[in-house]
């Protein structure tokens, strides 16, 4: 996985941007909110999310975290593609768009292109429960926690325990003190089982 890029702004479209990192040019599709936060940055690092298919390797860019995680959660409803929540992303800010998901605001995702009633409702059917975990406020904190569970959970797998009782005791954990490290976790759970 490609985690960001950072290189000299060589083109900049509202659609996508090509970045030069170490000789090579990186066309990175992007949002209508990060084209207007990038500016005339000579020198531009967006954080990414790589998409693979069969025909293509496309990457899409974003300027903040919340709006990447935002795109990765958006990508995991039925009938959303990686065209679809760019297209979401553009037409409503981050905020917005959660705004919308967690009001059951149907008409306000119905009014971006290409998004119907069933796919509206899909949307906040799916991400209503995960995003009102999750505050939107600075950073958008479930990418970086999905990332700690997992690299918790992947150690603990190797070493041996219960993957379903591993995740119930990472999961405690991080509910009574959420700022951990890994490693940290993984002491803390070692001391429970």
């Amino acid at each position: 996985m490609i985690a960001h890029i950072q290189g000299r702004l060589v083109e900049k479209t509202p659609t996508y941007v090509v970045i030069d990192c170490g000789g090579v040019g990186y066309q990175i599709f992007i949002s209508l909110t990060t084209y207007s936060q990038i500016g005339q940055e000579e020198n531009c690092k967006l954080l990414t999310h790589l998409t693979i298919r069969d025909d293509a390797h496309l990457l899409y860019g974003f300027k903040e975290e919340s709006e990447r995680a935002l795109f990765r959660l958006l990508i995991t409803v039925s009938g959303v593609g990686s065209s679809t929540a760019l297209m979401i992303l553009s037409s409503l800010s981050p905020e917005e768009t959660r705004h919308a998901i967690l009001s059951n605001d149907i008409n306000a995702l119905k009014g971006v292109k290409g998004i119907g009633a069933k796919t509206a409702q899909r949307i906040v059917i799916d991400l209503k429960d995960k995003l009102s975990k999750v505050s939107l406020e600075g950073n958008f904190s479930l990418d970086i926690d999905n990332t700690l569970k997992e690299e918790a959970l992947s150690a603990l797998v190797m070493l041996g325990f219960n993957k379903t009782q591993a995740e119930k005791s990472i999961a405690k954990i991080l509910k009574a003190s959420p700022d951990l490290t890994v490693e940290e976790v993984i002491k803390q759970v070692l001391k429970s089982i």
